[in-house]
């Protein structure tokens, strides 16, 4: 007899919530809202960036901070170990905080708070915090930020939406990457905006590409008139 296919096993959906889970998530939220309320005094627009590791948010940050019009550019950059990325975005020309969070898989708004409180800000425009690579436990787990933007990078497959909802259906903006790549890898394209469509039909989409710089310049553009938008303008002072 020929293989069928395994049925599926759907995990049972939770039918209560621990108290101590949910007294994490409101004192999360409460700090979130005040780091919200500092980046604004400081005429900041906050960016939370996540994806899977391997993306290309840290080459894709690069391009950002020798690109952005207005610079610096500010990063407060979670990873488990290693303060490689945050050098990295020195080098480029952003100013850049390092949070090590060891065997936290996510950042939480009170280490933005610590980061943020390093973070030379002034005549600073943009921060951007790089989350922790993970396409699960970060989508729960407001920053402060203003827009969540989710990057899929070609090399990762058509159907990370679908696996993946939560993360794709918060997200603001989708920054499809490696787009250079895409044909070496055989990435079926309409598939994937096809899947970004039904799992998130309202998130702005970039393709861009880290290495060339391709749509860089559309995903600038796009930032800025949300900065306008929210009448953010620029402090030419240091955090207090």
């Amino acid at each position: 007899m020929g293989a069928t296919a395994a049925t599926p096993i759907d995990a049972p959906e939770a039918t209560r919530q621990l108290t101590l889970q949910r007294r994490l998530l409101e004192r999360n939220d409460l700090q979130a809202a005040a780091n919200r309320s500092h980046f604004e005094q400081h005429g900041l627009l906050a960016l939370n960036l996540l994806s899977a590791p391997g993306s290309g948010k840290t080459a894709l940050l690069e391009q950002l901070a020798a690109r952005w019009p207005h610079p610096p550019v500010g990063v407060i950059v979670g990873d488990l170990a290693t303060d490689n990325d945050a050098r990295r975005l020195q080098a480029a020309g952003a100013r850049a905080v390092q949070i090590r969070t060891g065997d936290l898989c996510h950042l939480e708004a009170h280490l933005v708070e610590r980061a943020f409180a390093q973070l030379d800000s002034r005549d600073m425009e943009l921060l951007v915090i790089e989350n922790v690579g993970n396409l699960v436990c970060p989508s729960g787990f407001d920053l402060g930020e203003h827009l969540r933007l989710a990057v899929l990078s070609v090399t990762e497959g058509e159907d990370k939406p679908l696996k993946y909802p939560a993360l794709f259906r918060s997200a603001d903006a989708v920054l499809l990457n490696k787009i250079d790549l895409a044909e070496a890898v055989a990435f079926r394209r309409e598939e994937a905006l096809a899947n970004l469509a039904v799992i998130a039909p309202s998130a702005r989409l970039f393709e861009v590409s880290a290495r060339s710089g391709a749509g860089l310049a559309e995903l600038i553009g796009w930032l800025e008139q949300q900065r306008s938008q929210r009448g953010l303008q620029a402090r030419a002072h240091a955090h207090g």
